[in-house]
């Protein structure tokens, strides 16, 4: 793992993934690496005028690429089931569930979850089991879900998963992380007893420089917070590109196990994949249960074929 690079990324020729948040930082970037290497990426977006902008790019980047659009809202269930149900490959060998916010003032999906939560964690769980069949259905296909070492500052609430009671924007943005890798290891655990060989791992970008540290200030004015965030990007952060590396490696790399929390070398911070730090409470078998159980009676998407 030590000094892994793009240049390491195993030829995706024939492989088809699905990048969500594909059209800036993170996510952009692992798809276009994606997409260098042969695979056909998908770029689940919000946005269809900055998903299809975003393909022009990395055609104009990868010439011959291939990639298209597909629109998808985390925040609107209704979106996230037409994505699955006009999705047109019979394999999906790869889906990152990349997108999220942070640290935004306090607000509803849709569907009527706290921002965060709904976005980061709900979305990303009813995307993936209602694209399970063809994930199942295809050999050796990896879900890998992004977090945060963010994910450190807060255990989920499984009580009071909408932060009703009482919201602090970082403490809300911690525990829908944890969510992300508590998903994971139940994820984990069910593909494993289901014997298909699919894999479900996890990975953080460490410091990256992208939109997402502006955008809860921008959100409420917070000129000087706002301020601030952009110096930390642009002195002490590492690259989009960098940042994505422990995402490639966990979507790519030969031998990658389940459940495993991928992020940079240094301090969780910046340098090339390794694993990473990872709280207890994220590898709590009964957390993982009830949360998922919580998450299929809010999404109403359940995971038929991996039923525990």
């Amino acid at each position: 793992m030590s000094g892994w690079s793009v240049h390491d990324i195993p030829d995706q020729s024939g492989r088809v993934a699905v990048v969500t948040g594909a059209n800036s930082g993170l996510g952009y970037a692992t798809a276009r690496e994606l997409a260098r290497k042969g695979a056909r990426v998908v770029l689940a977006c919000r946005s269809e005028r900055r998903g299809h902008e975003a393909g022009d790019r990395i055609v104009s980047e990868v010439p011959g690429a291939e990639v298209e659009f597909g629109r998808l809202d985390l925040g609107d269930l209704g979106s996230v089931r037409e994505f699955a149900r006009t999705f047109p490959y019979d394999r999906l060998d790869l889906l990152v569930n990349n997108a999220g916010v942070m640290a935004l003032p306090y607000g509803t999906t849709a569907d009527g979850f706290e921002t965060q939560f709904g976005v980061n964690h709900l979305g990303h769980f009813a995307l993936t089991g209602l694209l399970l069949p063809v994930l199942l259905d295809t050999p050796g296909a990896r879900v890998v879900t992004v977090s945060s070492p963010a994910h450190a500052m807060a255990n989920i609430d499984i009580d009071d998963l909408n932060s009703e009671r009482r919201y602090r924007r970082w403490v809300a943005y911690a525990r829908s992380k944890t969510a992300n890798l508590l998903f994971t290891h139940e994820l984990a655990r069910r593909l494993a007893e289901h014997g298909a060989g699919q894999v479900a791992a996890a990975a953080h970008p460490g410091y990256a420089a992208t939109n997402l540290q502006t955008q809860g200030p921008r959100m409420t004015g917070r000129r000087a917070s706002e301020w601030f965030m952009r110096i930390g990007n642009r002195f002490f952060a590492q690259s989009a590109e960098a940042g994505a590396l422990p995402i490639l490696y966990a979507a790519t790399a030969p031998g990658v196990r389940p459940d495993s929390f991928t992020g940079p070398s240094f301090a969780d911070w910046r340098g090339s994949p390794a694993p990473a730090r990872r709280a207890s409470w994220t590898l709590n078998d009964r957390a993982g249960q009830r949360l998922w159980s919580a998450s299929e009676q809010l999404t109403g998407v359940t995971y038929d074929q991996l039923k525990a």
